[in-house]
C-alpha cells in the first residue's frame, strides 16, 4: 500500500524542481514580525487586501447578471429583487467597497506616523499611494453602475470637478464621459474601467507592493526602533501572526455580513437626465471632504478663480503627500520629523472636519 507521506513528498519535489519553492518556504518560516504595543496597525493592510479579495470575487458574481447600457438599471434591479441572494451579494459588494476605502484609509496614515515610509521603504510608501488612488478611482466608476438616480447625479458632480482644471474639459467629455452629458455611453466606459483598466493597473502594482513588504518587512516605529535590540520582541510569521491576520479577517467578513443584512444596499429610482438634481445631492464619503472644501473656497473665491485654487490646493496636497519620504528620510533631523507628523495630524483632522461639516450642511 503507498504511503501518502511519500506521495505528497513525490509531489512536492516534483513542482521544486520547477518552482524553486524551498526558498520561498525557508523565507516564510523565518520571516518575524516585531511585536509591541502599536502591532494592532500592522493588520490593516491585509484587511485591506482581504476586502479586495471580497470586492473581486463579488463583481464576478454580479458581472453574471448585470448588463452596461440602457438595460444596466433594470439588470440591477433584477438582481436586488429577483435573483436568488442577489441583493446580499450586491451589498456585500457596496459595503465591501466602503470598508476597503476606510480600511486603506486607516493602512496608509498608520504607516505614515509609523514612520514606515523612510528609507529602504520609500517604493513601498510611493505604490501604497498608487493603490490608494485605485481605490478610489474604482470607488468612482462603481457607484454610477447602478444608474439610479443617485449614482447619476452625483458622477455628473464628480465630472464637473476636474472640468474646471485648464485643458481638461476637451478630456473628460471625450474619454469619461463619451459626450457633453452623463449618458449610457459614460455607463460603458466607466464599466470597462471599473472591471477592466483598473484591475489590469491595480493587479501587477498591488503585487510589487506586497513583494517589497516580504522584502524589506514590517518597519518598526521610532519609539520601539529606540530601544535595545534585546529589548525588541518578534514572532514568526507563519503560523503566529498569519493566524492573528486570519483571525482579523474573519472579523472583517462577519461585519460584512451583518452590514449587509441588516443594512442592504438600496436601489433608488432610475436615473432621469431631464429631471433637476435631487436636493442634497453630494458625492460618497471618500469625496466629501474635496467636495466641501470647494464649496467652502467658492464662498470666498468666488468663480473660476476658486475652482483653479481649489484643484491647486489639492495638487499641492498630493505632492507634499508623496514627497514626505524625501523631506523626513531615516537621517532626518529632529525639526524635519516634527513638522512631517504634524502635517500628517493636520490632514487627519482636515479630512475628518471637512467629511463632518460637508455632511452637516446636505443632511
Amino acid at each position: 500500500m503507498l504511503d501518502p507521506r511519500c506521495l505528497l513528498e513525490k509531489a512536492y519535489r516534483w513542482v521544486d524542481e520547477r518552482l524553486d519553492l524551498t526558498p520561498v518556504i525557508a523565507h516564510a518560516a523565518h520571516k518575524r514580525v516585531p511585536e509591541h504595543k502599536h502591532s494592532f496597525w500592522y493588520y490593516w493592510g491585509g484587511i485591506s487586501l482581504f476586502l479586495f479579495i471580497v470586492q473581486a470575487l463579488t463583481g464576478v458574481l454580479l458581472m453574471v447578471y448585470y448588463r452596461p447600457g440602457p438595460e444596466a438599471y433594470d439588470s440591477v434591479r433584477q438582481i436586488t429583487y429577483e435573483v436568488k441572494m442577489g441583493w446580499l451579494i450586491r451589498s456585500v459588494h457596496a459595503w465591501s467597497a466602503n470598508v476597503m476605502i476606510a480600511a486603506v484609509f486607516v493602512h496608509m496614515f498608520s504607516v505614515f506616523f509609523m514612520k514606515a515610509y523612510r528609507k529602504p521603504r520609500e517604493f513601498g510608501w510611493w505604490s501604497g499611494l498608487g493603490l490608494f488612488g485605485l481605490c478610489m478611482v474604482f470607488g468612482f466608476s462603481g457607484y454610477l453602475l447602478p444608474m439610479d438616480e443617485l449614482a447619476f447625479f452625483a458622477t455628473r458632480v464628480g465630472l464637473a470637478i476636474p472640468e474646471v482644471m485648464p485643458g481638461m474639459r476637451g478630456i473628460i467629455s471625450a474619454l469619461l464621459r463619451g459626450g457633453p452629458e452623463v449618458s449610457a455611453a459614460t455607463l460603458q466606459r466607466f464599466f470597462a474601467l471599473h472591471v477592466v483598466v483598473l484591475p489590469a493597473l491595480f493587479a501587477p502594482l498591488l503585487g510589487f507592493h506586497l513583494w517589497l513588504v516580504q522584502k524589506h518587512g514590517n518597519a518598526v516605529p521610532p519609539s520601539e526602533d529606540a530601544k535595545p535590540l534585546a529589548e525588541q520582541r518578534s514572532v514568526p510569521f507563519f503560523p503566529n501572526f498569519a493566524l492573528r491576520d486570519m483571525g482579523a479577517w474573519l472579523l472583517v467578513l462577519n461585519l460584512l455580513a451583518v452590514l449587509a443584512a441588516l443594512f442592504p444596499w438600496q436601489l433608488d429610482a432610475q436615473a432621469d437626465p431631464l429631471k433637476p438634481a435631487p436636493v442634497g445631492i453630494h458625492p460618497e464619503w471618500y469625496f466629501m471632504s474635496q467636495f466641501q472644501f470647494l464649496k467652502m473656497l467658492g464662498r470666498v473665491i468666488p468663480g473660476t478663480l476658486g475652482e483653479f485654487a481649489g484643484i491647486g490646493a489639492f495638487t499641492l496636497v498630493i505632492l507634499l503627500w508623496a514627497a514626505v519620504p524625501l523631506f523626513d528620510p531615516r537621517t532626518a533631523t529632529g525639526r524635519r520629523d516634527r513638522m512631517a507628523t504634524y502635517f500628517g495630524v493636520l490632514l487627519l483632522f482636515a479630512l475628518i472636519a471637512l467629511t463632518i461639516v460637508g455632511y452637516i450642511e446636505v443632511l
